[in-house]
């Protein structure tokens, strides 16, 4: 049955994976061939009037929204990844966890000086993957015209730390 909205598609799983804590899973989206038609075909008109020329996926739902997009839009698809798992010469940018540090990476060739990417991700949330993936395509020369997420959640302030556009489909006000 197709559902109205893409809030339909999330599955809310309370006290996962600690208590108090609401988990909005999308993966419940992708695994309804109407919810993820509905997530592409959004995603895809919230940029419909921004130029851009590369699309950056961050690992790894990333992949799944950019991929479909990049298609469609006969756009080169530029991945980021965990720290270790490109092959080729990289770039490596490392952010702040609620508990530690992580570190992503870019191939150094992949981003021209002055293309304008848009950066994809499942999620907005602490916005520091986001933020770093963004500070990659900086160090390669590259302008981010924008963030694209299929989901945010505004009650951890990740948009704060994104002085980009950001476009997203699902905004949930909690944590």
């Amino acid at each position: 049955m197709i559902k109205e909205r893409l809030e339909d598609y999330v599955t809310t799983i309370p006290d996962f994976p600690q208590p108090g804590i609401m988990f909005r899973d999308i993966t419940t989206i992708i695994e309804d061939s109407d919810g993820f038609k509905m997530a592409i075909d959004g995603l895809s008109e919230a940029i419909k009037d921004v130029e851009y020329d590369v699309l950056v996926a961050v690992e790894s739902r990333g992949f799944v929204f950019a991929s479909p997009i990049a298609y469609n839009d006969h756009k080169p698809l530029v991945l980021v990844r965990k720290k270790g798992k490109l092959p080729r010469e990289t770039v490596e940018q490392s952010y702040d966890l609620e508990y530690g540090t992580a570190t992503v990476e870019i191939h150094k060739d992949s981003i021209k000086p002055g293309q304008k990417v848009i950066i994809v991700d499942d999620l907005i949330a602490t916005g520091g993957t986001l933020w770093a993936a963004a500070k990659l395509v900086e160090a390669l020369g590259g302008e981010v015209a924008g963030i694209l997420s299929v989901m945010e959640l505004k009650g951890l302030n990740g948009r704060d730390k994104l002085p980009y556009p950001v476009y997203t489909l699902i905004k949930y006000e909690g944590k």
